[in-house]
């Protein structure tokens, strides 16, 4: 059995099979994740597991060089935005519109479904190389 790290094992897998500038999505409850793209369902109930305690995790194992955020963060969800910026602060950012960042889900590996109720706690993350 793993000991540290991801233990769910779709998500472990998915992280494991990026290579430099794969995308990988981790969204609240309510984010819709386009027909073709794998969806990693590990919300349980509202708010379980949160957004951050997700994003923490995957940040564990993965190389991130970018992230692109819907621009309505700034205005709706500034707290999580915070959060964001401060778990990952050495990376490029970018923010588009909630409806550009839902089309560019189809592109991405995966899109992990939490249990987040607040809104646009959504984030694609790039990957970057380690070396």
């Amino acid at each position: 059995m793993k000991k540290v790290g991801i233990l769910n094992s779709e998500l472990a897998y998915t992280v494991a099979q990026m290579g430099h500038k794969d995308t990988l999505a981790i969204g609240d409850a309510g984010l819709p994740v386009p027909a073709g793209t794998k969806k990693i369902d590990l919300a349980v109930t509202f708010q379980t597991p949160d957004f951050q305690t997700v994003l923490e995790n995957v940040l564990t194992e993965m190389q991130v060089e970018a992230i692109t955020l819907a621009e309505e963060i700034k205005t709706e969800n500034p707290d999580q935005l915070a959060a964001i910026l401060a778990a990952l602060p050495n990376v490029d950012v970018t923010f588009v519109p909630h409806e550009e960042f839902k089309q560019q889900l189809g592109a991405t590996r995966a899109v992990v479904r939490t249990g987040e109720s607040h809104p646009f706690a959504n984030i694609i993350l790039r990957s970057g190389v380690a070396f």
